[in-house]
Order: structure tokens, then C-alpha cells, then sequence
């Protein structure tokens, strides 16, 4: 089975840039995007056989997350305990017969690190939500989770310490997590490879390949054995993200 995870920023804009291509040639069971930065009825969208499930942000334009999936789950949820923190669409949770899908996108601290008291309310609900998927079955967790955890997840990490993303309260629910009982799988698998998903607009960053590692998957520790491979598509453009994927048997 083959999983994947996508920001496309704006899926309006990536359809014009060969997304359907991408999704017919790798062929995922589950796809999870991130920042459609649309609402359900605002576009004909092609829907390749999949089922398709929508968490639009209330603000049209802005962020929002969208699951297409070839296998039909037995449940879907949108935020997190009890539909929290969904006014801005960032959590599709599907269930299937052995484990649960959660796809998120995760609020960005923005510059100056004005949102990190909200980023970490945030964190520690979705940990605790994550926590208690993990008591019923397997938990595949993934999207874009605005931090690179390590250094070697981001290009110049010496200049970073105090920005969004790279702060010591953002790695520190991401070590929180991991400690929770979850594992990085693509570190799992990839330990010493240097391989980003997100790159500025700014000063053609992706053509001098000046990144971040911000887009993951996680599966809890039970779960690892199943997991063959933590893949990064860092040749697939379109977005200022690229695709990341995991395989599982």
C-alpha cells in the first residue's frame, strides 16, 4: 500500500501543474493534501476514482485539507477531540480496518514567532488526540508539520534557532510527540540523508536547493514494522512543497 502526503498551496493552482499526472503515475491508496486554500463547491474537481473528503478553512482561500482514498473508511472525523480546532480545516482523520489516517496541517507560528502560543496549544491538543487514536488501533499521522525537528532537516540551521519552524518550542512538541510513542519514518529509514519538501519563493531557494524538511510521516511505534519505506519526491514541483509518501506492506 502506498500513502501520501502533499501541501500543494492551492490545489486550483496545482492542477494546472500536472497534479493529476503525478496521481496517475505513483497511483496512492490515500493521498492527504494540504493547503487547498479552496471550498468543496468552488471548483470542478476531478476526482480519479477516489473517494474525496473535505476539511475547507471557514476563511475562503486559506489553508484546509483534503483526503482523497481508493479504500472507503469506516469513519471520518474533522478536527481534533469533540471538532476542535477546525475553523481552519487543518485535520481529516479517517478509519480503517487496521489503523487510522490522520492528515494535518499544522498552524504556521508566522514571522516574529507571532503564533507560537496558539502553535502550541495546538500541539499539545493534537498530541493528546494522537495519543488516544493510538489506544484503539495503529496511527499513520502526516502532512505538513511546519518544523524541521533536527538540524540536519534544514539548510543553515545556525541562523534559524529563533524563526518559525526551526524555534526551540516547536521541536521541542515535536520530540514530545516522538516520545509519545510515534516515529519519524522517514528518519527511521533515511538516518543520515539530507532531503528537503518546502523551499522559499525567495532567491531561488529550490534551484540552489536551500530547504526545510517540514512535511512527515509518523506511525506509531508498534506500527514500524510495516512501514518498508519513508519516501521524499523532491522532483516533483508545482507547489513550494513537495510530495512525501510512505510504503507500507
Amino acid at each position: 500500500m502506498k500513502i501520501l502526503s502533499f501541501n500543494v498551496n492551492g490545489l486550483r493552482s496545482i492542477i494546472k501543474k500536472g497534479f493529476y499526472d503525478f496521481i496517475k503515475s505513483e497511483d496512492p491508496d490515500i493521498i492527504g493534501l494540504q493547503e487547498i486554500k479552496m471550498q468543496e463547491n468552488q471548483a470542478d474537481i476531478y476526482d480519479l476514482g477516489y473517494k474525496m473528503y473535505w476539511n475547507s478553512a471557514i476563511r475562503k482561500g486559506y489553508s484546509g485539507t483534503l483526503v482523497y482514498t481508493k479504500i472507503e473508511p469506516l469513519s471520518v472525523h474533522y478536527g481534533l477531540q469533540d471538532g476542535s480546532h477546525n475553523d481552519e480545516g487543518r485535520v481529516i482523520t479517517l478509519e480503517y480496518d487496521e489503523f487510522y489516517f490522520v492528515t494535518a496541517y499544522v498552524p504556521n507560528s508566522k514571522e516574529g514567532l507571532l503564533r507560537l502560543p496558539y502553535r502550541m496549544e495546538f500541539e499539545d491538543a493534537l498530541r493528546e488526540y494522537l495519543v488516544k487514536l493510538k489506544e484503539k488501533k495503529h496511527v499513520i499521522y502526516s502532512g505538513d508539520l511546519n518544523v524541521a525537528h533536527n538540524e540536519i532537516d534544514l539548510e543553515n540551521p545556525d541562523i534559524h534557532h529563533f524563526d518559525a519552524g526551526f524555534s526551540d518550542e516547536e521541536r521541542g512538541k515535536f520530540t514530545e510527540l516522538l516520545n509519545a510513542g510515534f516515529i519519524d519514518t522517514f528518519r527511521y529509514f533515511h538516518k543520515d540523508t539530507i532531503k528537503y519538501s518546502w523551499w522559499s519563493y525567495r532567491t531561488f531557494a529550490r534551484e540552489r536547493n536551500i530547504g526545510w524538511r517540514i512535511d512527515y510521516f509518523l506511525v506509531d511505534k508498534e506500527f514500524i514494522d510495516r512501514v518498508t519505506d519513508s519516501l521524499i519526491y523532491n522532483d516533483i514541483y508545482g507547489s513550494d512543497h513537495c510530495p512525501v509518501g510512505i510504503i507500507i506492506k
